[in-house]
């Protein structure tokens, strides 16, 4: 889920940028700071969005440089268990797939990327035995996070299925629902001649 969070921090503004406009180098050192900063609180840190209050600056003895009391809004990505994703299978190996959701990439590990017995092939497509699809790079699916790990903070690892109603490779979900109409279409014309 992507949201918009106010935080406030300290901003170290260094000498190399007196002179200038003061917000414009806050949001530099903010950018630098913050972006692709990833907490377990607040997620993956996207952008800084805005730059709500700066406070009178102080200087630090043999620092030189000077400190800004700030209030900024930045724009994270939080991955939340049972939400659905879409995005783009980015890379498949012989042990499952890796889909792209933004700034992160989720796994779905190979007996969850549909129903069916799947197997890998060599030209890096998987497969399944009985429903005869194919998944591959840059396909456009629809994922469930089942699972969220922050144990090394700084790579976060998130564990998707596609093996529910309505998930998977988009293609597979459209053909589903046509077959669907096709299959009440059918049930209706039934239904019509036995009256």
């Amino acid at each position: 889920m992507f949201y918009e969070v106010e935080l406030k921090s300290h901003i170290r503004v260094p000498p190399s940028l007196f002179g200038g406009d003061v917000k414009i180098a806050i949001l530099k050192e903010l950018s630098n700071q913050y972006e692709n900063y990833i907490s377990k609180d607040f997620g993956i840190i996207i952008a800084i969005s805005s730059v709500v209050k700066i406070g009178e600056g102080i200087i630090i003895p043999d620092d030189g440089a000077a400190y800004y009391d700030t209030i900024f809004k930045v724009l994270t990505f939080k991955p939340e268990l049972q939400e659905v994703v879409l995005g783009n299978i980015s890379d498949i190996t012989d042990f499952g797939a890796f889909l792209h959701i933004g700034p992160i990439d989720g796994m779905i590990h190979i007996s969850q990327t549909m129903d069916d017995f799947v197997s890998f092939n060599r030209s890096g497509l998987l497969s399944g035995k009985e429903s005869k699809r194919i998944l591959k790079t840059k396909d456009s699916c629809r994922a469930r996070i089942i699972a969220i790990s922050y144990k090394n903070v700084n790579d976060p690892k998130i564990g998707l299925t596609m093996r529910q109603t309505c998930l998977g490779n988009l293609k597979w979900i459209e053909d589903d629902l046509k077959k669907k109409e096709k299959d009440l279409s059918k049930e209706n014309i039934k239904e019509k001649g036995k009256k």
